[in-house]
């Protein structure tokens, strides 16, 4: 399934992306924050602007009827840092879950990735706590992330009441 806003799209993996994809996470601004250099084509969208791969969105949608929510990992080519796409994206995709009938969303940057951290509570997104030693550094150690949620009517109400949340 393809998702469009005005230049941006949202579209399955096709096997010339590969190579831009790559790319891409060898791009050192983003090599830095995900460095495993991999994805999984088959739970996700590739981001393309203006027909040019511009990034990944990698979800992973539980749908057990107990706990239904999603998880996003995400990556923007180095140029087209604090231009928005990494919002835009993520409104979208939270869009389409939402319209399926998910109401939490969870993303989990390294601790010490503030513009990501500032880009997802932008969307909506909030602090929930540290994760300690939650992923493998390129060096062997572990790095702390952050866990973040959006809950879909936590965020509308904060957005009715004229807090700083914006609608997913």
């Amino acid at each position: 399934m393809t998702l469009r806003e005005g230049e941006l799209e949202l579209r399955p993996f096709r096997d010339g992306d590969a190579g831009a994809l790559r790319a891409i996470l060898f791009e050192p601004q983003v090599r830095r924050w995900w460095p495993g250099q991999d994805y999984v084509a088959e739970r996700g969208w590739v981001i393309v602007l203006d027909g040019d791969v511009a990034g990944w969105l990698e979800y992973h949608e539980e749908d057990h009827r107990f706990y239904p929510s999603v998880s996003f990992d995400i990556f923007i080519a180095s140029p087209l840092h604090g231009r928005g796409i990494g919002r835009r994206a993520l409104r979208l995709a939270v869009s389409h879950f939402v319209a399926k009938g998910h109401h939490r969303f969870t993303l989990d940057p390294n601790v010490a990735n503030e513009r990501a951290i500032r880009s997802y509570e932008a969307v909506g997104f909030e602090r929930v706590g540290v994760m300690r030693a939650y992923e493998r550094n390129p060096e062997g150690g572990f790095d702390d992330a952050l866990l973040m949620e959006l809950i879909v009517a936590q965020a509308l109400e904060r957005d009715a009441l004229g807090g700083a949340a914006r609608r997913p």
